[in-house]
């Protein structure tokens, strides 16, 4: 007879298992950050170790809870643990450093191939690519003739989200890229609302574009 409550229970160790995984790995990459990028990691305060271990642990949980026990979790995994000194880096220092973005695409590439090639889904990995090709030139286009603030930083980083959210289908990366707009709009308007009125020069989208990913990814099947 099978135990429902014993498989809940195994499902929801599983779970907690990857969230610190994922936290031990959040912590080893960002040590890994301010040893490399000195100039951009920023304090490397306890409270600043906490908050990392708790948004690593947390994102890395709930990627577990979405995937499971599938081959595409360890790139997902990835891009939860990327996205946390990235997302702190852009907020501080409005830039989004090449050798993050670079090993977050290339890996991607790489574990979502693997996957891809374990399940025997190659289209799934063709739009992946597709989708990395399309947000990034949607971006270039966007930045090029606009002045909404959107940098070169922020074209690159859609290549790494276009890819992930194409991989898991056409409507996960129209949402992704429709909501990262959004939540862009919303923290600018936080931003002059904060400065009574007056619009900042700069404005970090990256963390908007990396939240949009991530809630797409997490909340669409």
């Amino acid at each position: 007879m099978f135990d429902t409550a014993a498989a809940g229970s195994a499902s929801a160790l599983s779970i907690v298992g990857i969230g610190l995984a994922g936290m031990c790995l959040g912590l080893i990459a960002d040590a890994l950050v301010r040893r490399g990028l000195p100039r951009l990691a920023g304090d490397a305060s306890w409270r600043a170790g906490i908050t990392t271990a708790a948004a690593t642990f947390i994102l890395s949980a709930l990627l577990a809870w979405r995937f499971g026990a599938t081959a595409e979790l360890p790139a997902y995994v990835l891009l939860g643990i990327f996205a946390v000194p990235l997302a702190r880096i852009d907020i501080v220092h409005h830039l989004l450093p090449n050798r993050l973005v670079g090993p977050l695409l290339g890996a991607g590439f790489a574990l979502l191939g693997s996957a891809a090639l374990a399940a025997g889904a190659a289209g799934d990995l063709i739009r992946g690519a597709a989708g990395s090709v399309i947000l990034f030139f949607f971006y270039l286009v966007l930045a090029m003739t606009s002045r909404n603030g959107l940098g070169m930083g922020d074209v690159k980083l859609a290549a790494p989200l276009g890819l992930y959210l194409g991989y898991l289908g056409w409507t996960q990366l129209f949402y992704g890229g429709a909501l990262a707009f959004v939540a862009g709009g919303l923290a600018s308007a936080v931003l002059i609302a904060k400065n009574r009125g007056n619009k900042p020069q700069e404005v970090a989208y990256g963390p908007s574009m990396l939240a949009a990913g991530l809630a797409v990814i997490l909340l669409l099947p």
